[in-house]
Protein backbone atom coordinates (compact mmCIF):
# COMPACT_ATOMS: atom_id res chain seq x y z
CA UNK A 1 0.00 0.00 0.00
CA UNK A 2 1.27 3.52 -1.04
CA UNK A 3 0.63 5.31 2.36
CA UNK A 4 2.66 8.18 -0.15
CA UNK A 5 -1.29 8.64 -2.09
CA UNK A 6 -3.15 8.77 1.25
CA UNK A 7 -2.09 12.53 1.87
CA UNK A 8 -3.85 15.56 1.02
CA UNK A 9 -2.78 14.51 -2.84
CA UNK A 10 -5.52 11.71 -3.17
CA UNK A 11 -7.95 12.40 -0.42
CA UNK A 12 -8.54 15.64 -0.68
CA UNK A 13 -11.04 16.72 -3.41
CA UNK A 14 -13.22 14.87 -1.41
CA UNK A 15 -12.11 13.67 2.35
CA UNK A 16 -11.15 15.96 4.57
CA UNK A 17 -10.67 16.14 8.29
CA UNK A 18 -12.67 17.71 11.12
CA UNK A 19 -11.24 20.37 13.08
CA UNK A 20 -7.65 19.93 11.92
CA UNK A 21 -5.23 22.39 12.77
CA UNK A 22 -2.83 21.15 10.00
CA UNK A 23 -5.08 19.63 7.74
CA UNK A 24 -2.90 16.63 7.84
CA UNK A 25 -4.81 13.49 6.20
CA UNK A 26 -5.15 10.69 8.14
CA UNK A 27 -2.96 7.53 6.86
CA UNK A 28 -3.74 4.22 5.89
CA UNK A 29 -2.73 3.25 9.40
CA UNK A 30 -4.69 5.70 11.09
CA UNK A 31 -8.19 5.22 9.36
CA UNK A 32 -7.68 1.22 10.22
CA UNK A 33 -7.32 2.12 14.17
CA UNK A 34 -10.40 4.58 13.72
CA UNK A 35 -12.74 1.88 12.35
CA UNK A 36 -11.44 -1.33 14.04
CA UNK A 37 -13.78 -0.34 17.04
CA UNK A 38 -17.26 -1.11 14.17
CA UNK A 39 -15.36 -4.85 13.29
CA UNK A 40 -16.71 -6.64 15.82
CA UNK A 41 -19.64 -8.71 15.05
CA UNK A 42 -22.71 -8.54 17.08
CA UNK A 43 -25.01 -12.28 17.39
CA UNK A 44 -27.70 -10.14 18.82
CA UNK A 45 -27.91 -7.97 16.37
CA UNK A 46 -27.06 -10.38 13.39
CA UNK A 47 -29.92 -12.66 14.70
CA UNK A 48 -32.37 -10.16 14.98
CA UNK A 49 -31.20 -9.08 11.23
CA UNK A 50 -32.11 -13.03 10.16
CA UNK A 51 -35.34 -12.60 12.24
CA UNK A 52 -36.48 -9.22 11.00
CA UNK A 53 -35.72 -9.76 7.64
CA UNK A 54 -35.54 -14.10 6.39
CA UNK A 55 -38.85 -14.89 8.62
CA UNK A 56 -40.84 -12.15 7.07
CA UNK A 57 -39.69 -12.97 3.37
CA UNK A 58 -40.72 -16.57 3.80
CA UNK A 59 -44.07 -15.66 5.38
CA UNK A 60 -44.49 -13.46 2.42
CA UNK A 61 -44.06 -16.76 0.15
CA UNK A 62 -46.38 -18.50 1.98
CA UNK A 63 -48.77 -15.28 1.29
CA UNK A 64 -48.08 -15.63 -2.46
CA UNK A 65 -49.13 -19.02 -1.81
CA UNK A 66 -53.07 -18.32 -0.32
CA UNK A 67 -53.16 -14.88 -2.88
CA UNK A 68 -53.16 -17.39 -6.24
CA UNK A 69 -56.78 -18.00 -5.62
CA UNK A 70 -57.36 -14.32 -4.83
CA UNK A 71 -55.49 -12.24 -7.38
CA UNK A 72 -52.76 -12.57 -9.25
CA UNK A 73 -52.16 -8.54 -9.03
CA UNK A 74 -52.17 -9.13 -5.08
CA UNK A 75 -49.69 -11.77 -6.00
CA UNK A 76 -47.28 -9.58 -7.54
CA UNK A 77 -47.22 -6.79 -5.07
CA UNK A 78 -46.61 -9.76 -2.65
CA UNK A 79 -43.66 -10.47 -4.92
CA UNK A 80 -42.23 -7.71 -5.57
CA UNK A 81 -42.34 -6.76 -1.48
CA UNK A 82 -40.55 -10.48 -1.38
CA UNK A 83 -37.77 -8.94 -4.20
CA UNK A 84 -36.85 -6.01 -2.16
CA UNK A 85 -36.68 -7.79 1.04
CA UNK A 86 -34.10 -10.81 -1.01
CA UNK A 87 -31.86 -7.51 -1.36
CA UNK A 88 -31.65 -7.38 2.39
CA UNK A 89 -31.09 -11.07 2.40
CA UNK A 90 -28.29 -10.71 -0.44
CA UNK A 91 -26.57 -8.37 1.95
CA UNK A 92 -26.67 -11.03 4.75
CA UNK A 93 -25.12 -13.24 2.35
CA UNK A 94 -22.52 -10.67 1.11
CA UNK A 95 -21.32 -9.75 5.04
CA UNK A 96 -21.43 -13.49 5.63
CA UNK A 97 -18.70 -13.72 2.81
CA UNK A 98 -16.80 -11.08 4.60
CA UNK A 99 -16.82 -12.94 7.84
CA UNK A 100 -18.03 -10.12 9.43
CA UNK A 101 -21.76 -10.76 10.07
CA UNK A 102 -21.23 -13.82 12.71
CA UNK A 103 -17.88 -14.06 14.84
CA UNK A 104 -17.56 -17.41 14.09
CA UNK A 105 -16.40 -18.73 10.66
CA UNK A 106 -19.00 -21.72 10.76
CA UNK A 107 -22.50 -19.62 11.27
CA UNK A 108 -21.06 -17.44 8.84
CA UNK A 109 -20.18 -20.19 5.85
CA UNK A 110 -24.26 -22.10 7.59
CA UNK A 111 -26.15 -18.74 6.81
CA UNK A 112 -24.64 -17.70 3.86
CA UNK A 113 -25.46 -20.89 2.37
CA UNK A 114 -28.91 -20.45 3.68
CA UNK A 115 -28.78 -17.01 2.33
CA UNK A 116 -26.99 -18.52 -1.12
CA UNK A 117 -29.82 -20.59 -1.86
CA UNK A 118 -32.40 -17.81 -1.60
CA UNK A 119 -30.30 -15.61 -3.91
CA UNK A 120 -29.59 -18.20 -6.37
CA UNK A 121 -25.36 -17.83 -5.40
CA UNK A 122 -22.95 -20.50 -4.08
CA UNK A 123 -20.91 -19.01 -0.92
CA UNK A 124 -17.62 -20.16 -1.59
CA UNK A 125 -17.45 -19.02 -5.25
CA UNK A 126 -18.96 -16.17 -4.49
CA UNK A 127 -16.81 -15.49 -1.71
CA UNK A 128 -13.88 -15.78 -3.86
CA UNK A 129 -14.78 -13.67 -6.98
CA UNK A 130 -15.43 -10.21 -4.72
CA UNK A 131 -12.40 -10.79 -2.40
CA UNK A 132 -10.97 -10.27 -5.58
CA UNK A 133 -13.08 -7.37 -6.17
CA UNK A 134 -12.31 -5.52 -3.29
CA UNK A 135 -8.51 -6.09 -3.67
CA UNK A 136 -8.73 -4.54 -7.32
CA UNK A 137 -11.44 -2.26 -7.47
CA UNK A 138 -10.43 1.53 -8.60
CA UNK A 139 -7.52 -0.78 -10.64
CA UNK A 140 -7.52 0.06 -14.21
CA UNK A 141 -5.19 -2.57 -14.42
CA UNK A 142 -6.84 -5.36 -13.06
CA UNK A 143 -10.54 -5.22 -14.23
CA UNK A 144 -12.43 -7.62 -14.75
CA UNK A 145 -13.94 -9.64 -11.87
CA UNK A 146 -16.65 -8.48 -9.94
CA UNK A 147 -16.88 -5.01 -11.65
CA UNK A 148 -19.01 -3.20 -13.96
CA UNK A 149 -17.08 -3.67 -17.84
CA UNK A 150 -15.57 -0.41 -17.65
CA UNK A 151 -13.06 1.25 -21.10
CA UNK A 152 -11.11 4.42 -20.84
CA UNK A 153 -11.84 6.52 -23.61
CA UNK A 154 -8.50 5.83 -25.23
CA UNK A 155 -9.59 2.16 -25.50
CA UNK A 156 -12.58 2.57 -26.84
CA UNK A 157 -11.41 4.79 -29.76
CA UNK A 158 -8.58 2.29 -30.55
CA UNK A 159 -11.33 -0.88 -30.45
CA UNK A 160 -12.55 -2.56 -33.60
CA UNK A 161 -16.41 -1.61 -34.58
CA UNK A 162 -17.69 -4.89 -33.06
CA UNK A 163 -15.89 -4.19 -29.67
CA UNK A 164 -17.54 -1.07 -29.78
CA UNK A 165 -20.62 -2.50 -30.33
CA UNK A 166 -20.44 -5.15 -27.68
CA UNK A 167 -19.88 -2.31 -25.02
CA UNK A 168 -22.69 -0.22 -25.79
CA UNK A 169 -24.85 -2.84 -25.87
CA UNK A 170 -23.51 -3.94 -22.40
CA UNK A 171 -23.81 -0.64 -21.40
CA UNK A 172 -27.12 0.06 -22.41
CA UNK A 173 -29.55 0.53 -19.43
CA UNK A 174 -31.93 -2.28 -20.66
CA UNK A 175 -29.37 -4.66 -20.63
CA UNK A 176 -27.35 -3.27 -17.73
CA UNK A 177 -30.22 -3.26 -15.21
CA UNK A 178 -32.21 -5.55 -16.14
CA UNK A 179 -31.36 -8.49 -18.68
CA UNK A 180 -27.84 -8.81 -17.39
CA UNK A 181 -28.76 -8.87 -13.93
CA UNK A 182 -31.29 -11.77 -14.50
CA UNK A 183 -28.70 -13.71 -16.69
CA UNK A 184 -25.96 -13.23 -13.88
CA UNK A 185 -27.56 -14.82 -11.30
CA UNK A 186 -29.91 -17.22 -12.75
CA UNK A 187 -27.48 -18.74 -15.62
CA UNK A 188 -23.47 -17.39 -14.91
CA UNK A 189 -23.95 -18.00 -11.56
CA UNK A 190 -24.42 -21.96 -12.42
CA UNK A 191 -21.22 -21.98 -13.92
CA UNK A 192 -17.41 -21.78 -12.12
CA UNK A 193 -14.40 -20.07 -13.27
CA UNK A 194 -12.02 -21.72 -14.86
CA UNK A 195 -9.22 -20.80 -12.25
CA UNK A 196 -11.50 -21.08 -9.07
CA UNK A 197 -10.21 -23.87 -6.66
CA UNK A 198 -11.99 -26.84 -5.70
CA UNK A 199 -14.28 -25.75 -2.84
CA UNK A 200 -15.42 -22.66 -4.78
CA UNK A 201 -15.93 -25.18 -8.06
CA UNK A 202 -17.79 -27.79 -5.68
CA UNK A 203 -19.73 -24.87 -4.04
CA UNK A 204 -21.03 -24.28 -7.30
CA UNK A 205 -22.37 -27.65 -8.49
CA UNK A 206 -23.67 -28.47 -4.30
CA UNK A 207 -25.40 -24.97 -4.76
CA UNK A 208 -26.98 -26.11 -7.99
CA UNK A 209 -28.07 -29.34 -6.83
CA UNK A 210 -29.73 -27.67 -3.79
CA UNK A 211 -31.61 -25.03 -5.90
CA UNK A 212 -32.99 -27.96 -8.24
CA UNK A 213 -34.21 -29.53 -5.10
CA UNK A 214 -36.08 -26.21 -4.13
CA UNK A 215 -37.26 -25.70 -7.34
CA UNK A 216 -39.26 -29.15 -7.20
CA UNK A 217 -40.54 -28.94 -4.02
CA UNK A 218 -41.65 -25.16 -4.50
CA UNK A 219 -43.02 -26.77 -7.87
CA UNK A 220 -45.19 -29.13 -6.25
CA UNK A 221 -46.67 -26.92 -3.70
CA UNK A 222 -47.54 -23.68 -6.22
CA UNK A 223 -47.51 -25.79 -9.78
CA UNK A 224 -45.17 -25.61 -12.01
CA UNK A 225 -46.36 -22.65 -13.86
CA UNK A 226 -47.00 -20.25 -11.10
CA UNK A 227 -43.54 -21.13 -8.89
CA UNK A 228 -41.55 -20.22 -12.52
CA UNK A 229 -43.62 -16.96 -12.61
CA UNK A 230 -43.33 -15.74 -8.81
CA UNK A 231 -39.55 -16.56 -8.36
CA UNK A 232 -39.23 -14.87 -12.05
CA UNK A 233 -40.77 -11.66 -11.05
CA UNK A 234 -38.81 -12.25 -7.26
CA UNK A 235 -35.26 -12.52 -8.61
CA UNK A 236 -36.01 -10.13 -11.07
CA UNK A 237 -36.58 -7.44 -8.37
CA UNK A 238 -33.63 -8.28 -6.22
CA UNK A 239 -31.31 -8.72 -9.29
CA UNK A 240 -32.05 -5.79 -11.10
CA UNK A 241 -31.96 -3.40 -7.56
CA UNK A 242 -29.02 -5.52 -6.37
CA UNK A 243 -26.98 -3.99 -9.86
CA UNK A 244 -28.12 -1.13 -10.09
CA UNK A 245 -26.74 -0.15 -6.17
CA UNK A 246 -23.51 -1.70 -7.25
CA UNK A 247 -23.35 0.30 -10.25
CA UNK A 248 -24.19 3.08 -8.22
CA UNK A 249 -21.41 2.34 -5.48
CA UNK A 250 -18.58 2.60 -8.37
CA UNK A 251 -19.78 4.13 -11.07
CA UNK A 252 -20.26 8.09 -10.23
CA UNK A 253 -18.54 11.02 -12.10
CA UNK A 254 -15.82 11.93 -9.73
CA UNK A 255 -14.94 8.26 -9.01
CA UNK A 256 -11.31 6.84 -8.51
CA UNK A 257 -9.34 4.88 -11.48
CA UNK A 258 -5.32 4.71 -11.21
CA UNK A 259 -2.81 2.26 -13.19
CA UNK A 260 -1.69 0.07 -10.99
CA UNK A 261 1.99 1.59 -9.87
CA UNK A 262 -0.19 4.74 -8.31
CA UNK A 263 -3.19 2.94 -7.20
CA UNK A 264 -3.67 2.97 -3.47
CA UNK A 265 -6.63 1.00 -1.83
CA UNK A 266 -7.50 3.66 1.08
CA UNK A 267 -7.95 6.46 -1.86
CA UNK A 268 -9.57 3.69 -3.98
CA UNK A 269 -12.14 2.93 -0.73
CA UNK A 270 -12.76 6.39 0.16
CA UNK A 271 -13.02 7.85 -3.22
CA UNK A 272 -14.29 4.72 -5.06
CA UNK A 273 -16.89 3.94 -3.48
CA UNK A 274 -19.76 6.26 -3.01
CA UNK A 275 -21.76 7.15 -0.05
CA UNK A 276 -25.13 6.45 -1.44
CA UNK A 277 -27.35 8.69 1.05
CA UNK A 278 -30.86 6.90 0.57
CA UNK A 279 -34.25 7.19 2.20
CA UNK A 280 -34.43 5.34 5.48
CA UNK A 281 -36.89 2.70 4.39
CA UNK A 282 -34.55 1.95 1.21
CA UNK A 283 -31.43 1.95 3.26
CA UNK A 284 -32.91 -0.55 5.70
CA UNK A 285 -33.54 -2.64 2.55
CA UNK A 286 -30.27 -2.51 1.16
CA UNK A 287 -28.58 -2.96 4.68
CA UNK A 288 -26.93 -0.07 4.76
CA UNK A 289 -24.54 -0.74 1.75
CA UNK A 290 -24.90 2.83 0.53
CA UNK A 291 -22.30 3.18 3.00
CA UNK A 292 -19.97 2.10 0.37
CA UNK A 293 -17.20 4.09 1.10
CA UNK A 294 -17.12 2.50 4.77
CA UNK A 295 -17.29 -1.12 3.39
CA UNK A 296 -14.47 -0.57 1.46
CA UNK A 297 -12.48 0.83 3.77
CA UNK A 298 -12.81 -1.95 5.97
CA UNK A 299 -14.77 -5.40 4.82
CA UNK A 300 -14.63 -6.63 8.18
CA UNK A 301 -17.72 -4.06 9.28
CA UNK A 302 -21.25 -5.47 9.41
CA UNK A 303 -23.77 -3.94 7.76
CA UNK A 304 -25.18 -3.12 11.27
CA UNK A 305 -22.95 -1.00 12.05
CA UNK A 306 -21.85 0.82 9.00
CA UNK A 307 -23.73 3.89 9.82
CA UNK A 308 -22.79 4.21 13.05
CA UNK A 309 -18.59 4.13 11.83
CA UNK A 310 -19.83 6.96 9.42
CA UNK A 311 -21.87 8.98 11.69
CA UNK A 312 -19.65 9.15 14.57
CA UNK A 313 -16.18 10.20 13.05
CA UNK A 314 -16.24 13.50 10.84
CA UNK A 315 -13.90 12.74 8.15
CA UNK A 316 -16.27 10.53 7.19
CA UNK A 317 -19.06 13.28 7.05
CA UNK A 318 -16.50 14.91 4.37
CA UNK A 319 -17.19 12.45 1.76
CA UNK A 320 -19.73 13.56 -0.50
CA UNK A 321 -23.11 11.70 -0.85
CA UNK A 322 -25.29 10.57 -3.63
CA UNK A 323 -28.77 11.09 -3.63
CA UNK A 324 -31.13 8.87 -4.76
CA UNK A 325 -32.26 11.63 -7.59
CA UNK A 326 -28.69 12.51 -8.18
CA UNK A 327 -28.11 8.40 -8.72
CA UNK A 328 -30.34 8.70 -11.88
CA UNK A 329 -27.30 10.82 -13.71
CA UNK A 330 -25.05 7.89 -13.01
CA UNK A 331 -26.39 6.08 -15.61
CA UNK A 332 -25.34 8.27 -18.14
CA UNK A 333 -21.37 7.77 -17.81
CA UNK A 334 -20.03 4.95 -19.57
CA UNK A 335 -15.67 5.29 -20.37
CA UNK A 336 -13.51 6.34 -18.03
CA UNK A 337 -11.32 9.65 -19.66
CA UNK A 338 -7.81 9.42 -17.75
CA UNK A 339 -7.02 12.85 -18.66
CA UNK A 340 -10.07 14.65 -16.93
CA UNK A 341 -10.01 11.48 -14.38
CA UNK A 342 -13.68 11.57 -14.74
CA UNK A 343 -16.11 9.26 -16.33
CA UNK A 344 -17.69 10.56 -19.10
CA UNK A 345 -20.95 10.36 -21.55
CA UNK A 346 -20.83 8.95 -25.10
CA UNK A 347 -21.91 12.86 -25.94
CA UNK A 348 -18.44 13.92 -24.33
CA UNK A 349 -17.01 10.99 -26.18
CA UNK A 350 -17.80 12.70 -29.24
CA UNK A 351 -16.63 16.01 -28.47
CA UNK A 352 -13.71 14.48 -27.65
CA UNK A 353 -13.27 12.54 -30.91
CA UNK A 354 -14.39 16.26 -32.81
CA UNK A 355 -11.59 17.98 -31.25
CA UNK A 356 -8.90 14.91 -32.30
CA UNK A 357 -9.88 15.36 -35.80
CA UNK A 358 -9.73 19.32 -35.74
CA UNK A 359 -6.29 18.28 -34.37
CA UNK A 360 -5.26 16.24 -37.61
CA UNK A 361 -6.59 18.42 -39.82
CA UNK A 362 -4.28 21.40 -38.33
CA UNK A 363 -1.60 19.03 -38.19
CA UNK A 364 -1.95 18.19 -41.49
CA UNK A 365 -2.39 21.50 -43.16
CA UNK A 366 0.93 22.27 -41.53
CA UNK A 367 2.60 19.30 -42.85
CA UNK A 368 1.26 20.92 -46.30
CA UNK A 369 2.50 24.60 -45.80
CA UNK A 370 6.18 25.65 -46.81
CA UNK A 371 7.68 25.46 -43.37
CA UNK A 372 5.72 22.06 -43.14
CA UNK A 373 7.43 20.92 -46.12
CA UNK A 374 10.79 22.13 -45.22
Amino acid sequence: MHDAHTNSEILAPRVQTAASSDHRWPSSLELKVLVRAYEQPSAWRATWQIVNTVVPYGVLWFLMYLSLTVSWGLTFLLAAIAGALLIRIFIIFHDCGHGSFFKSPIANAIMGSIAGLLTFTPYYHWRWEHRQHHGTTGNLDKRGTGDVWTMTVQEYLESSRWQRFAYRLARNPLVLFVLAPMFMFVVAERVPASVANTRERESVWWMNLALLGMAIGMSWIFGVVHYLIIQTTVIMIASAAGVWLFYVQHQFEDAYWERHADWDYTAAALQGSSFYQLPDVLRWLSGNIGYHHIHHLSSRIPNYNLKRCHDNHPIFKQVTPITLFGSIQTARFRLWDEQLRKLVSFVRLREIKKQRTNEQDRANVDNGSPDGAR
